[in-house]
Parts: C-alpha cells; sequence; structure tokens
C-alpha cells in the first residue's frame, strides 16, 4: 500500500481548544468533518497521546478554530510540538479569546465552532468525537488552511543533511540508518511514517 496516498485527501488544520478545569488547552488536528445539518454534528479524531484528548474525553466540550492561509509556523510549534501536560499553551500568548472559558485563537483562524461530545469511537491510535455543535462563528473571509497549503508554503523546508523526516510533523532524526522502532518525540508516528530526507 503507498501510505502518501493518504496525503492526497483534502485535510484542514485546526487548533482544538478545551479547558481542563484549571487552565485553556489545545493542539492541533487534521481531521474534522460536518456529518449532519439538523442537527449541525461535526466528526474529529484527536491522538490519543495528547494531553488535549484526555481533558475532552473528561470535559466533553471543545471550540474548533479553523486556521486560515495567514497562520504561520510559529502557531503549529505552540499548539502542535509541544505538550498540554508540560506547559500552559496559552500563557504568554494573546491571539485569542474564550467563549465559556473555551480558548479559540482570534487571528490567523476564519471561523470557530463551539459544541459538545455527544458519542466517542475508539479508532486504535485516535479517538473519533461526534460533536454537536452549539454556535459557530466567521472571524474573518481568509481561505482555510489545508495540509497542502501547510506543506508547500508554510513548513520550513528541512536542512540537507544525512537523516529521516517524519512526513507527519517534520521532526527530523539524524542518522544513516532508521531504528524499526522509533517513534516520533513530537507527534508520535512510528518509523513507517519517515522517509529519507532529500
Amino acid at each position: 500500500m503507498e501510505k502518501n496516498a493518504l496525503f492526497k485527501l483534502s485535510y484542514g488544520l485546526y487548533v482544538l481548544g478545551v479547558n481542563d478545569g484549571y487552565k485553556p488547552t489545545g493542539c492541533i488536528i487534521n481531521t474534522a468533518v460536518q456529518l449532519t445539518s439538523n442537527p449541525y454534528r461535526i466528526a474529529i479524531t484527536v491522538n490519543k497521546a495528547n494531553y488535549t484528548h484526555d481533558v475532552l474525553m473528561t470535559s466533553k466540550e471543545m471550540v474548533l478554530s479553523v486556521l486560515d492561509t495567514a497562520c504561520p509556523f510559529d502557531i503549529f510549534k505552540r499548539f502542535g510540538f509541544q505538550s498540554g501536560k508540560d506547559i500552559n499553551k496559552f500563557e504568554g500568548f494573546d491571539m485569542y479569546d474564550t467563549v465559556d472559558g473555551l480558548p479559540y485563537l482570534n487571528k490567523y483562524a476564519n471561523a470557530y465552532m463551539k459544541g459538545h461530545v455527544i458519542e466517542t469511537l475508539d479508532q486504535l491510535t485516535h479517538t473519533m468525537f461526534i460533536i454537536e455543535l452549539d454556535d459557530a462563528i466567521i472571524l474573518n473571509n481568509n481561505d482555510s488552511m489545508t495540509y497542502d497549503y501547510y506543506f508547500k508554503n508554510v513548513k520550513p523546508k528541512p536542512e540537507k543533511k544525512k537523516g529521516w523526516v517524519c512526513k507527519i510533523c517534520g521532526w527530523v532524526y539524524e542518522g544513516e540508518e532508521l531504528p524499526d522502532d522509533l517513534i516520533c518525540p513530537i507527534c508520535h508516528h512510528p518509523a513507517s511514517d519517515f522517509e529519507p530526507l532529500k
């Protein structure tokens, strides 16, 4: 199977915001689709290794910021390359507001959707959350960020060196040989999701 064929699917990029009862937190996700329009429901999937996943499982409340094409790489580093278990991702960050205590980006997002979990489906490495929307607001008319746009225009190109790059998040393992049991320390994907640096 050619796993890269899955990259031909049209993915958006989002910041999923939750609140653990003490502070807002969130992470980057790339799977969100509308399911129904009466009532308005969406499905999102979240990697089980993410702190945001555990908070959403408990709190059942979320807000999804739809990233736009003006979004810089620093937003992806803040919400995708570090864990809310270790740091407060919103500390010192002034580009967000809250709705009912849930954080959404007020810059670099063209819309947000607030909702509550009505069902969960275990998908091995991820959980699919079925969300019924309570509100949805348009913030600007910029185009939405897609995975394709991110890889072509936002994500820095890796430096020329010997090693392997994670196709999911871009983390680089330096070395001639890739260990079979390597797990990406950033996005927790296995060695099969790495390719040689070009």
